[in-house]
Parts: C-alpha cells; structure tokens; sequence
C-alpha cells in the first residue's frame, strides 16, 4: 500500500489548547478534510470574539474550519456526513454528538480521553486524578458511542502521577501522549479490536465547580497539597490571608503542628495533620511568584492565620 493509500480523510473535532498537539499530529500524517471547533465567544476586557486554540492553528495551517452551536439539525448533520471522512477524532471538543454523527464516518468517531477508562470518565478526569491521589493516569483513544465516555477502548498509554505535577503540567503530558497515541491507532486502526471497558471502577469527574475551590485546613496535609496541584492553574484553590484574597498554585505535604491555617514557618501552613509548603502563590491583581517573592513583600507571616 503506497503512502498516498494509508492518508485518512479524518474530521477533527476539538476546541481548547489540549486539543491542539492533536490537530497538528494528524495533519502531519493524513488529510483533515474539515476541523469543527466551539463558536468563537467575548473574552477578555473588551469582551471581543475570541477564536479558540484549535480555530486558530487550524486557520494557520490552512485548514477549512466550522463552529455550529449544535450538531442536533438534520441540515448540520448533512453537512457533516457530505465530507465522506474516513473517521472523526473527538478531543475536548464541548459538544454532545447525536448518533447521526456518530455513524457517519466510515470508521465512526474516535475520543481522545485524558484518563484510564473507565475511571474518571466525564468532565475534568486530569483534575479529579489529581486530587484523589492517584499513582497514575494517562490516555484513551475511545470508540464514540452515546454513553458519556461508555465507548470500547482501542489503545491505551498510562503516566506516573508524581508531587511534582500539578493539573496544568498534566495537561501539558497527557496532551502530547494524546497527539502520539492517535496517530498510532490511526496506522493500525483496520487491525485493532476495541475493548469494552470493565463494569467495575466507574468513576466520574464532574466539573469542577469554583464553590470547592477555597481550601479546608482542617483536612490532612496530603489532601490540602492535592487539591492546591489539582485546580491549578484553573480555577486556583485560594484562601483568605492577613492582607486578602490569595490564590494558591503549588504545594507539598510536609511534617508540622499547629492549628489548621497557622503559619508556622516562612510559607509552611499547618493543617488537620501535617503541613504544606506553599511554593507558588498569586495575590488579587499580581502575577503568580514563589513564596519567598511574596514574604519579600509582606514581611514574616509566621502566626497569622490563613482561613
């Protein structure tokens, strides 16, 4: 088989940064006959359309690109299947796809999904994986069906999750696993089997909601410091402190007494047991710096109560 034979007309659906390492990995190795992305949307203080990540790389490689609201209209569905793509690849891309859509490529729709399936299916699996604690996570490229994240797996890459990660550093890893892993299973895609996932070990990863983002010092240390490395960058665990709002970046679980929230030691905050290490830290309207940038500005913290 020539090179020109194994080229897939593949439509790619996605929207945020993760998506992108994807977008440009399959362009390199087959033919993106379209790229459908979310609506561009007012961001920003002047509130302008802003495109998303995958519309503008799409749009700098040349690449035709379409941002319906829905896919659910019969004239939108038409339109999809009129592009007589070999497959679709799905990766973060914020819009539920009707069957119609699902059964339109002749390999159907493949889902790259940034955790070991089936736990932490849903919203935010990086995040989730993260601030539960796990040993490891990693990537699936999933068969497309109507269920949330239901689909048989093709190919599968797993990661440590180590102290030194925080959700953005993950995205960052998964992301590019993601963009190889797909061209993988794209190469051998005639050849694979799915797997259906396993009944047991369902969890979700519901979205998370900025209501659970302020921290709880009264829980153990371990926890305290995931939850800090979990809604990093976005939303940002925060908490209260002597001169106001301060959001929290990076963290470790260290030994120490005190009462929760107490500082006991340069940016070392006890908790229910333990302490952490503040490491990274943004005050309201400053830009993000190590704690030792902060206590240069303060002045010693130790005693004061963050809450």
């Amino acid at each position: 088989m020539s090179e020109a034979d194994e080229r897939m007309r593949v439509i790619f659906m996605g929207t945020p940064d993760f998506s992108v390492p994807a977008l440009e990995a399959i362009h390199a190795a087959h033919e993106i006959v379209c790229v459908y992305t979310q609506p561009p949307r007012p961001a920003g203080r002047g509130k302008q359309a802003r495109l998303t990540p995958v519309h503008t790389r799409a749009e700098a490689l040349g690449l035709p690109v379409r941002h319906p609201v829905s896919l659910k209209g019969a004239e939108a569905q038409a339109e999809f299947a009129a592009l007589e793509a070999d497959v679709a690849v799905v990766v973060a891309y914020g819009l539920i796809l009707p069957q119609a859509v699902l059964d339109a490529p002749r390999h159907g729709c493949l889902n790259i999904h940034a955790s070991l399936l089936p736990r932490w299916r849903g919203a935010a699996p990086i995040q989730r994986a993260l601030m539960a604690g796990d040993a490891e996570t990693g990537v699936c490229i999933m068969q497309m069906e109507a269920g949330l994240d239901t689909g048989p797996v093709l190919m599968r890459a797993a990661t440590s999750i180590t102290d030194e990660d925080t959700s953005a550093r993950l995205h960052d890893r998964l992301s590019q696993t993601g963009a190889k892993l797909i061209v993988e299973t794209l190469a051998q895609l005639p050849d694979l089997v799915p797997k259906p996932q396993p009944e047991e070990g369902v969890t979700y990863a519901t979205k998370i909601d900025k209501a659970e983002a302020r921290v709880d010092w009264s829980r153990p240390a371990e926890e305290v410091a995931r939850h800090i490395r979990g809604l990093s960058p976005f939303p940002g665990a925060w908490c209260e402190a002597p001169f106001g709002r301060l959001k929290l970046l990076d963290a470790r679980a260290v030994a120490g007494e005190g009462a929760p929230g107490e500082v006991i030691a340069e940016l070392s905050v006890a908790c229910g047991s333990g302490a952490v290490d503040l490491r990274e830290v943004q005050r309201e309207g400053k830009r993000t710096m190590t704690a030792e940038a902060l206590l240069r500005g303060t002045g010693p913290l130790v005693g004061s109560r963050l809450t």
